[in-house]
C-alpha cells in the first residue's frame, strides 16, 4: 500500500479503508506512524514473516513510501506472496513527485507538456536528461546534488536554469530553497538537506512566487502549546493545523466529579421534576457533567422538555446540540457570564410559572452570573458539578521544550491555564509569543511577568487562533518586505538553527 508523501491527509480512501479492516500493519518507515490513526483499536504493528500471518487468515498492510510501484521494488513481497498461495493486493499511493511540487507550488507540467522523473541511485545518463524541455524531478540525489547540477550544464543545460530543492514534502518540515545550476553549490552549503527530498530542475520553478500556497501559510511549522484538556482542544487542534501550524495539546487541568456528590443528584431530580424554569450552562464540561448523571439515571435530553436552556458560549453551545439540546437564550456579543446576563430576561411573575434557574458549574467559578441573575429578580441553585485541579507535568522533554524556546507559540484559554501551566512545567521563554483570549487572562499572564502579544477580540478559542495567525501573517508579510527570509519565533532563541525558507 502506498502511503503517500508525508502528509497523512493524502492517503487515498482505498488505502484508509484497508487501514480499519487490518489485523497487522507492516511500517516501512517510522515516519508513517501518524497513518495508525486509521486503524481500529487493537491493530497490530508487526515485523517479520507477515506472509505466513496472511497465510493464516490475517489481514496485512504494508506501508511503502508514496507509491509503491514507483522506485520501490517489491518484486521480493509478490513473489513470496505467490510462492505461498495468498492473495494480495497492490494500493498505489500518491507519489512525492507530484505531491511534493503542488505543496512547493511548482507546476509540474503545465507551460511545457514535459514531465521526467529519475531516480538518482540508479546510474544515470545526465547528458540525455539535460535535453528535457520540461521538469525534470530527481529522487535520491541530495548527497550528489552539486555534482548533478554540473553534469546537467555539461550536458548543455543552462547555468541559469532554475532549481529548487525540497525535502520534507507535504509535511509541516517542509523546506525549500530555490536556485539555479550553476548556483547550487553556494545555495546549499548551509542548507542541511536530508532525504527524502526532491530535486526540481525547470522553467516551472520560476512559477513558485506565484503559486506557492502551503509554505507560506501563517503559521507554517509553528510548534504551537494548547494548555488545554484534550477533548477541549481538538478542534482549536484542527484550527490550528490549517493554519500550518504543529499543535501539541498539553492538559494544565483535569476535570474530577464533586466530593460530595448529593448536591448534583439533587439538582437532577429537581429539573426531572419541575423545580426550574432555566438551565444555564457556562462549560462544556458542565455540560458533559449533566449528560453523564443523565445517564446513571437512565435519562436523556427528553428530559429537557418544557426547560429555557442559555449556553455561555458557542463551544458549550455545541455540546448541548451535541447532547440534542437546542439552546434557547445564546449571547450575541461577548461570549460570557457578563454577555450572557446582558441579554437574559427580567423574571415576570405573569409569564414565568417558577423563578428558579439551575446553574451547574464548575468548583472554581466566579459569582458574576448568580449576581447578574438574583438582580433580575431570578432565584439561583448554584451547583458544583465537576472539580478543576491542576493537571500532572508534562514530560520532561515538553517542560525543556517550554521553558527553552522550543514552542513558536502558546494559547491560554483562561486566567486558570496560566497559572498552572507555569505551576506544573515553568513560564514560557521570552522568544515564545503569547496570544491570550481576553484582558482577565491578559492581567494573570503579565501578574507572571509574561509579555503579552495577542488577544482575541471576543472570548473564543476559535477567535483566539484566527488572531494568533494574523499576527504569523502580519511577521511573514514584514519579513519578506524588508527583504528578509521569514523566520519561526523559536528560531531566533540563542543557539537555534538559521536557515532560509
Amino acid at each position: 500500500m502506498g502511503a503517500g508523501p508525508g502528509d497523512p491527509n493524502l492517503l487515498t480512501l482505498r488505502a484508509a479503508e484497508l487501514l480499519g479492516k487490518a489485523d497487522a500493519v507492516v511500517l516501512d518507515d517510522e515516519q508513517f506512524g501518524p497513518l495508525l490513526k486509521y486503524c481500529r483499536e487493537g491493530v497490530e504493528v508487526a515485523e517479520g514473516d507477515y506472509v505466513q500471518r496472511a497465510k493464516a487468515g490475517q489481514l496485512v498492510v504494508r506501508l511503502c513510501a508514496g507509491d509503491p510501484m514507483l522506485f520501490s521494488s517489491i518484486d521480493d513481497e509478490v513473489a513470496a506472496c505467490v510462492a505461498a498461495e495468498v492473495d494480495f493486493e497492490i494500493v498505489p499511493g500518491v507519489p512525492p513527485a507530484t505531491a511534493v511540487l503542488t505543496y512547493a507550488g511548482i507546476p509540474a507540467a503545465t507551460a511545457v507538456p514535459e514531465f521526467r522523473v529519475v531516480d538518482a541511485a540508479q546510474e544515470q545518463d545526465w547528458t540525455s536528461h539535460a535535453a528535457t524541455r520540461g521538469t525534470l524531478v530527481i529522487y535520491n540525489g541530495i548527497t550528489e546534488a552539486v555534482a548533478i547540477g554540473k553534469a546537467l550544464i555539461a550536458g548543455g543545460k543552462p547555468d541559469t536554469t532554475p532549481v529548487a530543492v525540497s525535502s520534507g514534502g507535504t509535511t509541516t518540515e517542509q523546506y525549500t530553497v530555490v536556485s539555479s545550476l550553476g548556483r547550487l553549490q553556494a545555495d546549499l552549503k548551509h542548507a542541511g538537506f536530508t532525504e527524502p527530498a526532491l530535486i526540481v530542475v525547470g522553467e516551472a520553478v520560476g512559477q513558485r512566487d506565484r503559486l506557492s500556497w502551503f509554505e507560506t501559510k501563517p503559521l507554517f511549522g509553528w510548534r504551537v502549546l494548547v494548555p488545554r484538556t484534550k477533548e477541549q482542544s481538538r478542534s482549536l487542534s484542527e484550527q490550528l493545523t490549517a493554519y500550518g501550524a504543529v499543535p501539541e495539546e498539553v492538559p494544565t487541568i483535569s476535570v474530577e466529579p464533586p466530593r460530595t456528590p448529593q448536591q448534583m443528584d439533587r439538582a437532577i431530580k429537581g429539573l426531572v421534576t419541575g423545580r426550574y424554569e432555566w438551565v444555564a450552562f457556562t462549560s462544556a464540561n458542565a455540560v458533559k457533567a449533566v449528560r453523564e448523571k443523565f445517564e446513571e439515571y437512565g435519562l436523556d435530553a427528553r428530559a429537557f422538555a418544557g426547560l429555557k436552556v442559555a449556553a455561555v458560549g458557542e463551544a458549550t453551545s455545541q455540546a448541548l446540540v451535541e447532547f440534542g439540546v437546542k439552546p434557547d437564550l445564546l449571547p450575541s456579543g461577548e461570549q460570557s457570564s457578563e454577555g450572557l446576563v446582558a441579554e437574559w430576561p427580567p423574571y415576570d411573575s405573569m409569564l414565568d410559572p417558577i423563578n428558579r434557574v439551575l446553574l451547574p458549574r464548575a468548583d472554581i467559578s466566579t459569582d458574576t452570573l448568580v449576581a447578574g441573575l438574583t438582580e433580575l429578580g431570578w432565584e439561583c441553585d448554584d451547583v458544583t458539578a465537576y472539580r478543576t485541579v491542576r493537571a500532572a507535568p508534562p514530560p520532561a522533554p515538553i517542560r525543556e521544550a517550554i521553558k527553552g524556546g522550543g514552542f513558536d507559540a502558546v494559547l491560554f484559554t483562561s486566567s486558570s491555564t496560566v497559572r498552572n501551566l507555569v505551576g506544573i512545567a515553568g513560564k514560557p521563554h521570552n522568544v515564545t509569543v503569547i496570544a491570550v483570549i481576553g484582558p482577565q487572562t491578559a492581567k494573570t499572564a503579565e501578574e507572571f511577568g509574561l509579555r503579552v502579544d495577542v488577544m482575541s477580540d471576543k472570548p473564543s478559542a476559535s477567535a483566539l487562533a484566527a488572531a494568533l495567525a494574523e499576527f504569523g501573517a502580519k511577521q511573514r508579510q514584514a519579513a519578506v518586505a524588508a527583504g528578509d527570509s521569514p523566520r519561526k519565533p523559536s528560531q531566533n532563541r540563542r543557539g537555534a538553527r538559521r536557515r532560509a525558507k
